[in-house]
């Protein structure tokens, strides 16, 4: 062969090589990168080649599949339905053929198409038999009367706001409801009229903002309802040891380092008062002087305890509550009584009014129960966990007779349940610039029933910028909603 032959060939055989490298590469180095890419059309195909698995309450799906329509250059079969799909967007999130998925119907898409490694043997045993594959079911902790009793008093009020019911012994989530909502049918095909109700819902053209969660993704300052937290901190580190011992708390009370009184909403006895007068009447003064004299340190160590600063995951992603360090007395004072920089998410406050009626065990929250294969078999099972230890036993328990002081003789009568002890705390929360907008109304509560067992812990926050300043009140606007949600699930339990 002569030279230039030699050289062609080499040539040749060198692009060969660079071809079977490159196609080796594609097919077992970045399969599973391509596979799983977004941009593969083919991805969103499998999708919704078959129907979906079902997201499951109490035995029953919230979720279904129908075809969709052919028009169009339409090639995906199937598209999700909802069931009362604005009371459940919350929980479910949405799944559409043109848009995406979030929340569950995004974290387990595996389970719901079948697709997920965990399926392996159901997929392998279908591929066997013809069978076409079919998604397994995600079962989940909610109550149905629990979330119904929270979305439709949420949606009576007409403002904006969440609920989350949490079951205090294992942190399941009983009820998860923001509004106002949507209902994630509407845009659950590709078509115009899909693209159309998706614009109407975005921020920029519905101000009221239906798609935020505000259960998980929200965070208001949580006003007196924090006064629990400031008042498990001066337990857990001695400065009072009862809640019926007289505390330090002249009147007026001037925040330290400054010539600013810090100011109780009206003429209540505040003045060297109990810790349980304290929170039956809601006194600033002594919550801010508590917040102060334990320092920036102990009170923060407190909030972290019950789950203030870190993110939690239901397996749904909730925003993190906010509670600052490096604060000086003031700030702490203010901080300590739900106002400056503290800012919480509603299940975070859920935590708290649970870690309380647990006996200071503060459960990590989910709401998946089970997830199964498409024969019903489980899959994975959550088991319950402890998150942390708040405060001890006995500080619960005089927390919790604290909180029910106010259901019984406070600010939190509208929560009364008839057979059921009931603890609460109520808060309305500053909002705006001096306090120029509607404040928040919160209510936090748990229920005991006569046999020592606490079934349910509730935390509502309602916002409402139509409403009179004076007629909103965690009393008046949240906790008969708190109350109606504890009903439910007392009543689901008979």
């Amino acid at each position: 062969m002569n030279k230039p032959l030699r050289r062609i060939a080499i040539f040749c055989g060198l692009l060969m090589l660079t071809l079977l490298i490159r196609d080796n590469w594609l097919q077992y180095v970045r399969a599973d990168g391509l596979k799983d890419d977004p941009k593969n059309r083919r991805v969103t195909i499998a999708r919704y080649a078959t129907p979906r698995g079902d997201i499951i309450v109490d035995g029953n799906p919230i979720t279904g599949s129908s075809e969709s329509s052919k028009t169009g250059l339409n090639d995906l079969k199937y598209k999700r339905t909802y069931k009362n799909g604005a009371m459940w967007a919350p929980v479910t999130g949405y799944a559409s053929q043109a848009f995406g998925a979030t929340q569950l119907e995004s974290l387990e898409d595996g389970i719901l198409t079948g697709n997920d490694d965990r399926l392996f043997f159901r997929k392998t045993l279908d591929m066997v038999t013809g069978k076409e594959q079919q998604g397994g079911n995600v079962v989940t902790t909610l109550n149905g009367a629990a979330q119904k009793a929270a979305y439709d008093g949420l949606k009576a009020q007409g403002g904006k706001g969440a609920v989350v019911a949490l079951d205090p012994s294992t942190g399941k989530i009983l009820a998860l409801a923001s509004y106002p909502s949507y209902d994630p049918s509407v845009f659950a095909g590709n078509s115009n009229d899909d693209a159309a109700a998706w614009k109407k819902l975005q921020k920029k053209y519905n101000p009221s903002d239906p798609m935020l969660n505000r259960a998980l993704r929200e965070t208001y300052p949580p006003g007196s309802t924090f006064k629990v937290v400031t008042a498990a901190a001066a337990l857990e580190n001695g400065k009072y040891t009862s809640a019926d011992e007289k505390t330090d708390s002249p009147l007026p009370w001037t925040m330290p380092g400054t010539s600013t009184q810090l100011k109780n909403e009206g003429n209540i006895p505040c003045k060297d008062a109990t810790m349980r007068e304290a929170l039956r009447v809601s006194c600033n003064t002594v919550f801010g002087k508590i917040g102060a004299d334990l320092g920036n340190d102990k009170m923060l160590a407190e909030a972290k305890k019950f789950g203030f600063d870190a993110e939690q995951f239901t397996p749904v992603r909730s925003s993190a509550s906010v509670f600052s360090d490096d604060m000086n007395p003031s700030q702490t004072a203010l901080s300590s009584i739900g106002q400056y920089n503290t800012a919480a998410t509603p299940l975070q406050m859920a935590m708290v009014a649970s870690a309380v009626a647990n006996d200071g065990k503060l459960m990590k929250p989910y709401m998946v129960d089970t997830l199964q294969s498409s024969n019903l078999d489980p899959v994975v099972k959550t088991q319950p966990e402890e998150l942390s230890r708040p405060l001890s036993a006995e500080n619960a328990q005089i927390l919790q007779d604290m909180m029910k002081t106010v259901v019984e003789q406070g600010t939190g009568k509208n929560a009364q349940i008839s057979g059921v002890t009931v603890g609460g705390k109520t808060g309305t929360a500053q909002h705006g610039v001096e306090n120029s907008e509607n404040p928040y109304a919160w209510f936090i509560s748990y229920a005991k029933l006569p046999d020592g067992s606490s079934p349910v812990a509730v935390a509502t926050v309602i916002e409402d910028d139509q409403a009179n300043r004076d007629d909103i009140s965690g009393g008046g606007l949240a906790a008969p909603i708190a109350r109606s949600v504890m009903k439910a699930v007392i009543d689901s339990k008979k």
